[in-house]
């Protein structure tokens, strides 16, 4: 299987097993009650007849799963079994004998057998250490250690403060870049600490995203605050991907943001690596680029979704569409556009050319 592809089955499966587990649901419960009884516990999820060949004793249960149940049954030594769907508990006090030959870099016994489980079966192996106070579950061999609320919230905090500065500080970038294309003298520079900052804001909230999933139902107002920093500067990012790209497609666009993302955020300081993303050799960061408008153009409330490509189709790009808006207005009229006066009237005032 492709090492991408596989990456992305493991990643899927391993926030699958953080969303089981997240504050809220009844495994959850069970599990905090445990670190709060002190106890340890081996808990092994799905892949019920493979996790059932690799041990053997124990006691057979086939009851409905609780968190009262799962804390009780943790009390016991060796395995406690369930089901896929955590609807039924089906051993207690299971001896697993996982191959030792596994690789594993776990030292405890309770953690090296997780692992070890892990790495056997498809299921989901959760280990709490009872001398650690620490919850690791394990998805194909790789331990996630379940991080307590108060913890998760402190790291929330301060990802949100620096959400909150990056917003600002690329509100006033995008502005000044405005002001910049409107005068037809944006410089590959200009560009390149815009989109910077772009990427800078969508990490960190891929970060937060991930402390949300994480934190359960304990996550529903956060989610509302980073909904409100990226607001839609998710849509932004990729149009002004396209404005300055030398193939404006959307694929295109796309293809130039996962390029992005996977680039170092060091690096995006360069104007060289920016223009090579872009799809352009030889520009130095003094280089002028003429955008096509379509950024600019959906902040004007007159202009209907889609109506900017069209726009740029006709004028070739916004500098086009500004020298001409006043000499031959019925270009507009022709391409569907509802109050075309409107349209250059606001792109007068975002420019500080007419009150």
């Amino acid at each position: 299987m492709d090492t991408t592809i596989r990456e992305s089955k493991l990643s899927e499966r391993l926030s699958n097993a953080i969303r089981q587990t997240a504050p809220g649901t009844a495994l959850r419960t069970a599990l905090d009650m445990i670190i709060a009884g002190n106890l340890g516990a081996l808990i092994c999820i799905g892949d019920t007849d493979n996790v059932l060949a690799a041990g053997n004793d124990g006691f057979k249960l086939d009851i409905s799963f609780t968190a009262n149940r799962l804390f009780e049954l943790s009390k016991m030594d060796g395995a406690i079994v369930v089901d896929k769907d955590l609807t039924q508990i089906l051993r207690a006090n299971y001896h697993l004998n996982p191959d030792p030959s596994l690789p594993t870099s776990e030292t405890g016994m309770r953690h090296r057998t997780a692992a070890r489980m892990s790495l056997l079966t498809r299921a989901i192996v959760i280990s709490v250490s009872e001398r650690r106070q620490v919850i690791t579950l394990y998805v194909d061999g790789r331990g996630h250690q379940i991080r307590p609320v108060s913890e998760l919230m402190s790291s929330v905090n301060q990802l949100l403060v620096s959400m909150q500065n990056t917003r600002q500080q690329l509100d006033r970038s995008l502005l000044r870049l405005t002001t910049l294309e409107l005068d037809n003298y944006v410089t590959l520079e200009d560009v390149a600490d815009t989109l910077y900052l772009f990427e800078v804001l969508m990490t960190e909230a891929e970060g937060l995203d991930r402390l949300i999933l994480q934190l359960g139902v304990e996550g529903r107002t956060v989610r509302m605050q980073r909904d409100e920093f990226i607001g839609d500067m998710d849509d932004k990012y990729t149009l002004m991907i396209r404005d300055y790209a030398a193939d404006s497609s959307e694929q295109s666009a796309q293809a130039i943001r996962r390029a992005l993302h996977d680039t170092n955020n060091t690096k995006l300081r360069s104007a060289s690596r920016i223009a090579t993303l872009l799809g352009y050799e030889g520009k130095s960061e003094d280089s002028t680029i003429t955008p096509l408008g379509l950024r600019t153009l959906s902040n004007v409330s007159v202009v209907r979704r889609g109506m900017a490509d069209k726009i740029v189709d006709e004028y070739g790009s916004l500098s086009g569409l500004m020298d001409d808006i006043e000499q031959n207005p019925a270009r507009l009229d022709n391409l569907g556009l509802d109050n075309p006066s409107i349209l250059a009237d606001s792109l007068y005032r975002m420019w500080g050319k007419r009150a």
